[in-house]
């Protein structure tokens, strides 16, 4: 039987999936959200990858910290396997100095991993001369097909004013097995994700100060490494409210991946991003993947009440 790699899904609109990006993130805004995203990669596989998942975090001004919750669901193969996880997490904020704020945090998950074996067809059971399926496997059905793990992650951000912000995560700190066949050696590598970015006003002529009214470029770059696997992201959004647009370009070390290209609306506090990564690897047939975000910013109290924690200046998706 083949052996299979691990590995976390994938999303493009970084920002707006802020929780699974970085657990430092979580309560970076000076209100609470909500968000749901939506991934179909590689669409004209038949569902080949089926990623959403819905998020909530918050900030906690009174104690300099935050905390949120997210529930995912990845289904692959048209469900053949199926990986559902729910996390917890926290950050604190600490002030440095006037310019200069640090989040640090934490998650803690609980992943479980789900085989559909019925539904898998193996080359064994191909007739060679019908291309019928009419042959029993002669593959060893695992031991089992549900597993559950704990996982856990963290990460750090640092922002300078609105300026510029840098940051690092690491996820599966403890390296989950997740072998069907009770297998000690297949567990899921650590993930390692360094990202950052600048805010330049165009039309002022400036760093920071991301006035509504004005033209914002916002150069972003982030760099994941999971086991083998290392990928270079590189990016700009511009935006003038309600508008953004961006663009990413996608390297993986061993070949080009993708060319993205996104477009955002935000109206009052809400946020809809549309992005659609074209596949410019050799799986150009794949048809390419589409991703939906949705996040909504509200405030749970108050305003003239409440003491407020700057949030890191991050782009929106």
């Amino acid at each position: 039987m083949g052996i299979s790699q691990a590995q976390d899904a994938q999303f493009s609109q970084f920002y707006a999936n802020p929780l699974y990006l970085n657990p430092a993130l979580a309560g970076a805004t000076e209100c609470g959200r909500v968000g749901l995203n939506y991934r179909n990669q590689w669409h004209n596989f038949s569902n080949a990858y089926v990623t959403y998942n819905v998020a909530y975090d918050q900030s906690l001004p009174g104690i300099n910290s935050g905390f949120g919750v997210l529930v995912m669901s990845d289904r692959q193969g048209d469900g053949a396997l199926t990986r559902t996880s729910a996390s917890l997490f926290y950050s604190y904020k600490l002030k440095v100095s006037d310019p200069i704020l640090i989040s640090f945090g934490v998650r803690g998950g609980y992943y479980q991993e789900k085989l559909d074996w019925d539904i898998l067809v193996f080359a064994d059971q191909i007739n060679p001369t019908t291309g019928e399926i009419d042959n029993p496997t002669m593959e060893s059905r695992p031991e089992k097909d549900n597993i559950g793990v704990v996982d856990f992650s963290a990460g750090l951000v640092m922002g300078y004013y609105d300026e510029w912000f840098i940051g690092v995560a690491v996820d599966h700190l403890t390296q989950p097995n997740l072998s069907f066949y009770g297998d000690p050696n297949t567990k899921l590598p650590m993930k390692i994700t360094g990202h950052g970015g600048v805010t330049i006003n165009l039309s002022q002529g400036m760093l920071g100060n991301d006035d509504p009214d004005d033209f914002i470029l916002q150069p972003n770059i982030l760099y994941m490494q999971q086991g083998d696997f290392h990928q270079l992201n590189a990016g700009l959004y511009l935006k003038r409210k309600p508008l953004v647009v961006g663009a990413w370009f996608r390297h993986n070390f061993q070949n080009p991946d993708a060319f993205i290209a996104l477009v955002g609306l935000t109206f009052n506090h809400l946020r809809i991003g549309y992005s659609y990564d074209v596949t410019v690897s050799q799986l150009s047939g794949s048809g390419g993947s589409h991703e939906l975000s949705l996040a909504w910013d509200f405030c749970i109290y108050s305003e003239s009440k409440r003491r407020h924690i700057r949030a890191i200046s991050s782009p929106s998706f």
